[in-house]
């Protein structure tokens, strides 16, 4: 089997362990991130992440923190294999020699080439997962015009398509790229990073699934601590209204949300994030060195 169909299976594999683990965080997350600003003298939809939990649980059901899931698990493929097919043939063009281990620079450059690849493809997925998980929080918002009138995946984009055209798939395109390319150049730097330092030198091979595991993890919490605010950015645009949009960029959205709600406002569902990224990160990882393993 070649590279590009081991990284294709791999990577469909370690982006499937991810969405599992992680997927209710995620739903905490946007959650928290598309909640409107209380009005003076009002209290905030969720006070928090645990009381957000609550919430869904006793409104949705335990289902409720697994809503929006079908459109990552069904593009999961796409998204993961292209990741981890591009990174691995960006290692190829910048391997000074054939089979040379590559530099922890090199594995930056070559994770921010797989961000630019991916972003095209994450875009329009999270763009309808977000309306989805969002539908509660802007639920009774004066501005959620959008809010409780999605069936389901289908049904975000037959909506999107019709008030926004193909265009409007992509919105939010921008901050995804500002999270994507930065984000996956650090978090295969510092999964590089890390298993050369428990293995003691540039051959990991060897390496445990604990080691891999701590990796891993660690690697994903890097990724969400440097671009969380792009994050939030993203989340608000996706979410936002066609017709009558509250926001016109990704600029306008930050200077919005620091006016309304400080610094603090691009750190909203930090928490959850965090809290995903480690578990769901340290599945993928593992998931798809054990693959690529296994097909060697």
């Amino acid at each position: 089997m070649g590279d590009v169909a081991k990284d294709l299976a791999a990577g469909t594999i370690g982006g499937a362990a991810q969405l599992i683990c992680g997927h209710p965080f995620d739903t905490i997350k946007v959650k928290l991130q598309s909640q409107p600003v209380p009005l003076p003298g009002q209290l905030p939809k969720y006070s928090g992440a645990f009381d957000a939990v609550k919430q869904t649980i006793a409104s949705e059901g335990p289902r409720g923190l697994y809503k929006g899931m079908g459109v990552p698990l069904a593009t999961v493929a796409a998204f993961n294999a292209v990741l981890f097919t591009v990174r691995g043939q960006m290692e190829t063009l910048v391997r000074s020699n054939p089979g040379a281990p590559l530099t922890v620079n090199q594995q930056f450059v070559c994770g921010a080439g797989a961000g630019v690849a991916v972003s095209i493809l994450a875009c329009p997925t999270e763009l309808i997962k977000c309306r989805l998980q969002a539908q509660s929080a802007l639920a009774g918002s004066e501005t959620a015009t959008v809010a409780v009138k999605y069936g389901g995946p289908m049904d975000v984009a037959r909506h999107v398509l019709s008030e926004g055209g193909i265009r409007g798939l992509f919105k939010g395109l921008v901050p995804t790229m500002a999270r994507e390319i930065p984000g996956n150049a650090i978090m295969f730097g510092v999964y590089e990073a890390l298993k050369r330092k428990f293995a003691g030198g540039t051959d990991t091979s060897g390496l445990s699934r604990g080691s891999l595991i701590v990796a891993g993890g660690l690697a994903g919490a890097s990724f969400w601590f440097i671009v969380y605010p792009t994050d939030v950015i993203k989340s608000v645009i996706q979410v936002d209204d066609y017709r009558n949009p509250k926001f016109s960029g990704s600029f306008d959205a930050f200077r919005k949300i620091q006016a309304s709600e400080g610094f603090k406002g691009l750190y909203k569902g930090f928490g959850p994030a965090m809290a995903r990224s480690i578990p769901a990160n340290a599945a993928c990882f593992l998931a798809y060195e054990m693959t690529r393993s296994a097909l060697a």
